[in-house]
């Protein structure tokens, strides 16, 4: 357990955004959950454990009843390490002093204004703001009123749970997990973006490569008689749309045209 500190850190916005990291690294460096006069410590080991299985790892507690507390950490099941690492205080002004953009999450419209979010949107907009270095923060209210007119006057934007109308009542650990959830699907859908295929260990093949693959194909199947008369041009485009899809490196053609040219040894004159 830390607390949080009086004075702004010397890091800036530009030095962290020249950090090179994917976007799950962005979000669990640059982005912290903030529970605000949290009145189970229940609520807190399960918030700890609804980050920790998202990847998110700085949790900020402003004002609990009680922390530390044995219920959280029964709660916190594993994920013990985020609540001893926890930063403590007892103003939500103090955990937001080097934020950049804060999230505050409500049950229903307010009259603040400032844009409203549903989850997903929210995530999206974290995540585009942590990698460009931003630090990010989603505050949490307390369980049974949430976040002040005057709290949540201190985010830039406000989060909405598109819950059943009939029945929105959603448990503070739940609400963490639902935000925690979407935050890790947006930046993994932006490393696969990113990055849809494997690397090569080899660089591709040139058209200049790949056409000669094709040019020693064309060959060998004519010496082989494999069109028995008939002409080559549909074979020949089959087999280069095939080997097309393929996306040949440089030693997988040097390996196809090493088979041929063994196959022709084979053959004699």
């Amino acid at each position: 357990m830390a607390l949080l500190p009086e004075v702004p850190r010397g890091d800036t916005a530009e030095h962290e955004a020249a950090k090179i990291s994917t976007p799950t690294i962005a979000l669990a460096e640059r982005l912290r959950v903030v529970l605000l006069r949290t009145s189970h410590p229940g609520n807190i080991g399960a918030s700890a454990r609804a980050m920790r299985t998202m990847g998110l790892r700085r949790l900020v507690l402003v004002a609990p009843d009680r922390f530390p507390d044995p219920e959280a950490e029964a709660m916190a099941s594993g994920a013990s390490e985020l609540l001893a690492e926890a930063e403590v205080g007892t103003e939500l002004a103090a955990a937001l002093f080097d934020v950049h953009f804060a999230f505050g999450t409500t049950a229903r419209r307010r009259g603040v204004s400032i844009p409203f979010l549903a989850p997903r949107e929210a995530a999206a907009e974290a995540l585009r703001r942590v990698r460009a270095g931003q630090r990010v923060a989603v505050v949490f209210g307390n369980e049974r009123t949430g976040l002040e007119n005057e709290e949540l006057a201190l985010c830039q934007a406000a989060v909405m749970i598109p819950a059943n109308p009939e029945y929105p009542s959603l448990n503070l650990a739940q609400a963490v997990q639902i935000l925690c959830y979407e935050l890790r699907m947006a930046a993994l859908a932006q490393e696969q973006q990113a990055s849809p295929f494997p690397a090569r260990r080899d660089p591709p093949a040139t058209i200049a490569e790949f056409e000669g693959l094709m040019a020693h194909l064309a060959r060998y199947l004519e010496r082989i008689d494999f069109h028995k008369g008939r002409s080559p041009k549909t074979v020949l485009l089959r087999i280069r749309r095939m080997l097309q899809r393929a996306e040949l490196d440089r030693r997988e053609v040097r390996i196809l045209r090493g088979i041929l040219s063994d196959s022709e040894r084979l053959l004699g004159d």
